[in-house]
């Protein structure tokens, strides 16, 4: 079930100290496979679209997309999953905390997975390299979420994440969902698996967000990823014990 060829979406934000480090680390984690990165400038307002122009003209496989302002996190991710040209894609965050050496690893979780119809792999940072702050920031918000969503994800903003490329554009969009990913996968039917991965420090510049701006978005993003989730209609099957054995639909979410 491995995917011989990937897609790999990059959103960026003012990252030209990381990015060109990070590019490299892409290819080379990924030697044996049929692969491409896409690096989306999300309206970066220094050398960032630059340094991979300059790095393009010497690397095909390297595409770039650039957005005239800053649109958001989730709407880069949709811009590089839309243009991507295989059908599965993993994204990582910009800043280089995600390791690229971690893709194989959720590229594994593939082969070993007890169900056929898996359209997420999620990763789980380990041993997080953030600041206390925005560590319990992260813990409290993920709490929350899982608490409404009832998703059984502990990380969901995690940014490595691996999944297929027409199950990601299927999904209803909104500002944010990046960090609603394995809910509004399930939303639509399809099997999440968790993958433990590594973490690190950012390799340059700062953060765009900071806790308060995450926390004052993430309740209404909450409650509407909740109501989406509600009004799916997706029809929850029932097994019948009917004479001929056959699993009936009854009901709708």
């Amino acid at each position: 079930m491995s995917p011989t060829s990937l897609s790999v979406v990059i959103p960026c934000h003012n990252e030209e100290g990381a990015i060109a480090e990070l590019i490299a680390e892409c290819f080379a984690a990924l030697p044996e496979r049929e692969i491409e990165v896409i690096i989306v400038d999300d309206g970066s307002q220094d050398a960032t679209a630059a340094r991979v122009l300059e790095l393009a003209a010497h690397e095909p496989r390297l595409r770039l997309i650039r957005h005239a302002r800053c649109c958001g996190q989730s709407t880069a991710i949709r811009s590089g999953v839309a243009a991507a040209r295989h059908d599965w894609v993993a994204t990582l965050d910009g800043d280089g905390q995600n390791p690229p050496d971690q893709i194989p690893v959720l590229i594994a979780a593939l082969d070993i997975a007890p169900v056929a119809r898996i359209g997420l792999v999620q990763g789980q940072r380990l041993g997080r390299r953030d600041t206390a702050s925005k560590r319990v920031a992260s813990r409290m918000a993920n709490g929350l979420r899982n608490a409404v969503l009832r998703d059984g994800v502990t990380d969901s903003g995690c940014g490595l994440k691996l999944f297929r490329r027409e199950a990601w554009l299927a999904m209803p969009f909104f500002d944010h969902i990046h960090r609603f990913t394995p809910a509004m996968m399930r939303r639509d039917g399809w099997e999440v698996l968790i993958s433990p991965v590594n973490h690190r420090p950012r390799l340059s510049g700062r953060s765009n967000y900071s806790n308060l701006q995450r926390a004052l978005v993430g309740v209404v993003d909450l409650l509407g990823a909740a109501w989406l989730i509600r009004r799916s209609g997706r029809p929850r099957p029932v097994h019948s014990e009917s004479h001929a054995g056959e699993a009936l639909l009854r009901g709708r979410d």
